[in-house]
């Protein structure tokens, strides 16, 4: 291990299920030391769960406040716009060689509108300068642009996430593809490697940040992509499966294997 230093770039929960609540947790049940930088801040309005960014000039300072920092490894969340994006693509060139994880959160991902078209294709500028990129099935659809209703479809755009640049890919499906069993697909640019567990009841509000979280702490402590991805995919399940209304539940998981 290179150090125990590990950085979340991500928003805040304000349930805590997920965002930077779930990173440090994984991180701590890790050994590791974490540290964020906060991308944003969320709350419950009358107009339903609403994201406000962080003002640029503030989340630069931030940026700037760890630039002597050496980081173990990196994890990037909720990015809310294409300007916070830009700086923190230009922090991560800055640090070659460190793993980073890329969780490219979409919010209103469910509908195609002309910011989430202008934030996809500044996350795909990210793409050379990560480890790995773990999007869900619908954020895997914008990225790639195509549907995805099969396996196969999965697969493809698998491909085509990694000829645009991403190292490696994990496509979350959890069951949208089927009912009983959740299925994630992982490429490496030379391999499929297709993961499945069994469809849980429970809360999974924050588990995507942790899925990305425990990779990325897997990565600092010197385990290979693969195992460090099937690791996490078991750590989630149980997170999953000890959830309350929030969202996972990192330490019981942790206490459960």
């Amino acid at each position: 291990m290179k150090n125990n230093r590990i950085l979340a770039l991500s928003g805040n929960d304000i349930f805590s299920g997920g965002g930077l609540a779930a990173d440090l947790a994984t991180y701590t049940l890790n050994g590791l030391h974490g540290f964020v930088a906060v991308t944003c801040l969320t709350a419950l309005t009358e107009n339903g769960f609403e994201v406000f960014s962080t003002e640029d000039t503030i989340f630069q300072q931030e940026l700037d406040s760890l630039a002597k920092v050496e980081f173990g490894g990196i994890k990037i969340g909720l990015l809310p716009t294409v300007s916070v994006a830009e700086k923190a693509l230009n922090f991560i060139k800055s640090r070659p060689g460190v793993p980073v994880v890329l969780d490219p959160v979409l919010v209103c991902k469910e509908t195609h509108d002309v910011a989430v078209s202008e934030l996809c294709q500044e996350l795909i500028r990210f793409f050379p300068y990560i480890s790995i990129l773990t999007p869900n099935l619908p954020e895997a659809e914008l990225l790639a642009d195509q549907k995805i209703e099969t396996l196969e479809d999965m697969k493809q755009a698998a491909q085509k996430l990694h000829s645009l640049g991403a190292p490696a890919v994990v496509i979350k499906g959890g069951n949208r593809l089927s009912q009983d069993k959740a299925l994630d697909v992982f490429y490496d640019g030379k391999n499929f490697t297709v993961l499945e567990n069994p469809v849980i009841e429970g809360q999974n509000a924050g588990a995507g940040c942790t899925f990305a979280s425990s990779i990325a702490s897997q990565l600092v402590k010197g385990e290979e992509l693969l195992p460090a991805v099937e690791s996490s995919k078991a750590f989630v399940y149980r997170a999953i499966a000890q959830a309350d209304q929030y969202g996972v539940r990192q330490y019981e998981a942790n206490q459960n294997k």
